[in-house]
């Protein structure tokens, strides 16, 4: 936050701040709050940032500003689940959780988003979701996808629109890693 820096690749957050010059008065979603929230509110008119962890949210809050939304959603315990289909975190720890309502939490937020961020839990069916709350030619970036999981997820996304949608792939570094990583950059089109 001290920085002004999402943890995402410094190619990916130079590519969406130019997005977002370019459409001033931007709105904001994501899925996973953190530096990313406060870099995001200084630069779009409002933020609605959907948190799983009620102890990071807590330590957020203090940092936010007053255009930036959180919205805290955790888990539920995935066991007791039985009236529907349990969504699940492939992150090593969460494999009793049931994300459902935290993906779902977007569905309450009215309207469209010129910019969603899945860099969150349960990602890929945040990034079902997410596609269908981009407002025309907005942009949609999902975090950490060295992971076969995401790239997966994104090509199933793709396949659905029908080929209509860029997959821009940025990899390097990060003001968090010790190692390279890859940020994709996806532009629905209608």
């Amino acid at each position: 936050v001290r920085h002004d820096v999402p943890w995402w690749t410094f190619d990916a957050a130079d590519r969406v701040e130019a997005f977002l010059r370019e459409r001033p008065g931007s709105r904001a979603l994501e899925w996973g709050s953190g530096a990313s929230t406060v870099w995001l509110a200084s630069r779009c008119a409002a933020v609605v940032s959907i948190e799983h962890d009620v102890d990071w949210a807590a330590s957020m809050r203090p940092v936010l500003p007053a255009n930036a939304e959180l919205r805290v959603v955790p888990p539920r315990d995935a066991r007791t689940r039985l009236t529907r289909e349990v969504v699940a975190s492939a992150k090593p720890g969460f494999a009793d959780l049931d994300f459902a309502d935290y993906v779902a939490e977007v569905d309450r937020v009215p309207g469209v988003f010129d910019l969603v961020v899945v860099d969150g839990r349960a990602r890929e069916a945040c990034l079902e979701r997410a596609v269908g709350r981009v407002a025309p030619g907005g942009l949609v970036v999902v975090d950490n996808v060295d992971r076969a999981r995401y790239r997966d997820a994104i090509a199933r996304v793709e396949r659905q629109l029908g080929g209509r949608a860029r997959v821009t792939w940025t990899r390097g570094r990060t003001p968090t890693l010790p190692y390279p990583t890859r940020t994709a950059l996806l532009e629905p089109s209608p």
